[in-house]
């Protein structure tokens, strides 16, 4: 599955913006798909989840209650709204498939088979 981010740009402490995630080439329903993201000179790290039906989502800690990911199966694609967002969020946004009946948690990269390019979000203060 081929996968692309947008959606990012400049947005000042407490601002929102949205990403997308569009995916084409597999059946976009038999994947779950995270939102990662890595700051400058730090790993990559989990964001948060979306289970193959939408059902289920799932989020780190520092972003719970701020983000909201979901999906449009129809239009194989899937959202982060980042909503009060910090200075500490700016970082390459990725977003990744992983088919729903493989093995590993919705947390680590390691389980994800498909990335996207990445889109940056930068927040200034």
């Amino acid at each position: 599955v081929q996968l692309q981010a947008s959606g990012g740009g400049l947005v000042q402490t407490g601002g929102s913006l949205g990403l997308s995630c569009a995916a084409s080439g597999r059946t976009f329903s038999r994947f779950t798909m995270g939102w990662f993201r890595q700051a400058p000179g730090k790993e990559r790290e989990f964001v948060g989840a979306i289970s193959r039906l939408g059902g289920s989502t799932y989020y780190s800690e520092s972003v719970k209650g701020r983000f909201s990911i979901s999906r449009d199966n129809a239009k194989n694609t899937v959202y982060l709204q980042m909503n009060s967002l910090k200075p500490e969020d700016t970082a390459v946004y990725y977003c990744a498939a992983k088919r729903f009946d493989s093995g590993g948690g919705y947390y680590h990269t390691g389980s994800y088979e498909y990335w996207g390019q990445g889109t940056l979000v930068t927040v200034s203060s």
